[in-house]
């Protein structure tokens, strides 16, 4: 599900993550022998360009794209983006029946009464999920509301723009997750799937049952936590804190035997925190939706590979929590390095989500 833009659209999309500590451009054709992985660019991200969602720094933001795509060495200029954050906002509601047409022209007011926002400021979009509840007639229907800051919008627009690239498709970083999932995995049905992206800065949770988003939210926490208490305990720089986050190992340092210890202390501490950040929330879906249960938890984005974290989640939750791949059905060409894969393949769970997106949905 995702807002169109209004710009020229054609069949060919390229999926454009751009996340707060990198971007990542995808490019997959799906035909009759599959899907094929053509193109792929990561690029780095300085820490300030994106904070809490907002742009400070937006040359460096036109600077990644650029540079990832440079490296992807795509042609395609059709993109499909994501946003996430505390400018968007997910619920799932239950309406009267009415017809689709119907819907549009009273969405806006149905939709004041369940967004923090004045409607002016957001772009509104619907999916309808079904009609009639358990224990409801058929007279209501299950929707699916998306509202989404216009500044948000704005700002993605506007760096991809002079990127040299054209925006047609601006969507849900959850619902990204779900498209990657849903091309890779056939869970069963009636099964409840939590998706659980864990980003530099946001955490993007979605819960799944039967192909339609159950329960979605964003936190406003992920891997940076990592980094900066590495730096704090170590008192370091913020790169060699990123690598130690890797497992990497400090460079030039003499006490190699003492920093590994506290490194692992302070890392300890941040997956505490991290996994009960995204438990209270899984629980909040639990104790609201009597009838399912989660079953399955699938970790994606760049720090689900943090040493320690899935096994954490694991223990904290008693559920079994995998890591998803996103490139599981998808057949590289051959130019592609398979052990670089398997190290960026978790991060690529929103990019390849937007690759698989088709401008005439």
């Amino acid at each position: 599900m995702g807002m169109k833009l209004p710009f020229m659209k054609s069949k060919g999309m390229l999926g454009l993550d751009i996340g707060s500590s990198s971007i990542k451009v995808v490019e997959i054709s799906s035909g009759s022998k599959g899907m094929e992985l053509l193109k792929l660019g990561v690029a780095p991200l300085p820490p300030d360009a994106i904070v809490q969602g907002d742009f400070l720094n937006v040359s460096a933001i036109v600077d990644g794209i650029r540079e990832a795509v440079s490296m992807s060495g795509t042609s395609l200029k059709d993109v499909a983006t994501s946003v996430s954050g505390h400018s968007v906002i997910v619920k799932r509601i239950n309406l009267p029946k009415m017809s689709r047409e119907e819907l549009e022209e009273s969405l806006a007011w149905e939709a004041e009464q369940y967004i923090p926002f004045d409607v002016s400021e957001v772009n509104l979009d619907f999916q309808i999920l079904g009609y009639g509840d358990a224990g409801e007639t058929e007279e209501t229907m299950d929707i699916l509301l998306v509202a989404v800051k216009k500044e948000l919008i704005g700002n993605y627009t506007a760096a991809i723009v002079e990127a040299g690239l054209n925006p047609c498709i601006v969507e849900v970083a959850g619902f990204s997750v779900e498209n990657s999932f849903e091309a890779n995995y056939d869970p069963e049905p009636n099964e409840a799937v939590a998706l659980v992206n864990v980003g530099s800065q946001v955490v993007n949770i979605n819960v799944v049952i039967n192909g339609s988003p159950a329960f979605t939210r964003d936190i406003a926490t992920g891997g940076s936590q990592y980094t900066e208490e590495i730096q704090k305990s170590l008192s370091i720089g913020y790169e060699e804190a990123e690598r130690m986050k890797k497992g990497d190992g400090a460079s030039g340092t003499s006490s190699q035997d003492v920093i590994p210890q506290e490194v692992e202390q302070a890392m300890r501490g941040v997956t505490d925190v991290l996994v009960g950040e995204i438990m209270r929330s899984l629980d909040f879906f639990s104790a609201t939706s009597e009838e399912s249960q989660i079953k399955r938890i699938m970790l994606s984005g760049g720090s689900a590979k943090v040493i320690g974290f899935q096994s954490a989640f694991q223990e904290r939750t008693n559920i079994p929590v995998e890591i998803m791949d996103p490139l599981a059905r998808v057949t590289p060409s051959k130019y592609f390095d398979s052990e670089y894969l398997s190290e960026v393949g978790p991060s690529l769970g929103v990019g390849v989500g937007l690759a698989l997106r088709k401008a005439d949905f």
